[in-house]
């Protein structure tokens, strides 16, 4: 799936971080450093000239879409110094520039993380945005809503709102993942519509019934969790890896979510690679694959009554 990194150094050295005066200096640098070296892009950008504007520009707190009006601002002693560590970070440690600024972005929306958690990506934020059409007729009827896995609970900000009538739980195995999602969700002052829950999937939910269930659960199967590039290895392991095939978790949504569904409920999984796995393992279930901007192969719904 992915081919293995070797790791190489950068040495910035003070006579450089002088010479390097304007946001347009820094900007060829870092597109120059980055281009000779074996970092791998996949946490927000594909390529190092996108990768450098993110981190030069979130590093200076300037917006995005203001490159061109700074390009020739000259940087502080500081800010100098701040970047160097940050490129060689990026390079020579190969840390996502998520975790190096601390925020990732899906929908549109920033969100907070950390090492503590995945860098969002995922198919169910797109399908979030066309408001689930035409699975659900009316978003404001819904009334309770569940992500299950939910990490920095950036999916569950997204569930917020589409349904701003639903009751929200965030679910996650991780404390570490609870409290980055509690970030998140009193960033977006979503404190009374969304609850983050430490709880093994569905484990610490008895009792509870929702409309929609959504999961973007780990997925990643044996053999390409041994090859992950460097990037994705300094994210929690935790929350890539199930199991050889890479369905321990999307076996334990579709033995249980049921349950936990109201009668015209709905469970939304992403699932990665994993079609062909998944329905040679279920032969009988008719999966509703949904379209995303990548194709039909990555995320699947099941109506209640599917899964009983």
């Amino acid at each position: 799936m992915f081919s293995a990194h070797t790791k190489t150094k950068l040495m910035t050295t003070p006579q450089t971080t002088n010479e390097l005066q304007t946001i347009r200096d820094w900007l060829r640098y870092a597109v120059s450093q980055f281009e000779a070296s074996d970092v791998f892009y996949g946490h927000g950008t594909d390529n190092a000239y996108d990768e450098a504007v993110w981190l030069i520009m979130s590093a200076l707190h300037l917006p995005m879409d203001t490159l061109n009006n700074f390009l020739d601002a000259k940087l502080t002693s500081s800010e100098r110094s701040k970047l160097a560590s940050f490129i060689q970070q990026r390079i020579s440690q190969h840390t996502p520039t998520a975790y190096l600024l601390k925020e990732a972005w899906l929908q549109g929306l920033k969100f907070y993380v950390d090492e503590r958690v995945l860098i969002p990506r995922s198919f169910i934020a797109e399908l979030l945005h066309s408001d689930l059409s035409p699975w659900i007729e009316f978003p404001e009827m819904i009334e309770s809503a569940a992500d299950i896995c939910t990490g920095s609970g950036c999916l569950g900000v997204l569930l917020a709102s589409v349904f701003p009538n639903a009751a929200i739980d965030v679910i996650d195995i991780s404390q570490d993942a609870i409290d980055v999602a509690n970030i998140n969700i009193a960033n977006y002052g979503l404190q009374d519509q969304i609850t983050a829950t430490q709880s093994d999937m569905f484990s610490a939910l008895k009792g509870k019934k929702y409309d929609v269930i959504i999961s973007n659960p780990p997925y990643v199967d044996a053999p390409s969790m041994a090859t992950l590039p460097a990037e994705y290895q300094n994210e929690p392991q935790l929350a890539l890896g199930s199991g050889v095939a890479g369905l321990d978790h999307t076996h334990t949504l579709l033995r249980e979510a049921a349950q936990y569904l109201n009668h015209d409920g709905i469970l939304i999984v992403e699932i990665g690679h994993n079609r062909e796995a998944l329905e040679a393992a279920y032969p009988d279930m008719i999966f509703n694959w949904l379209e995303v901007s990548s194709g039909t192969e990555f995320v699947f719904l099941l109506t209640k009554s599917q899964l009983s």
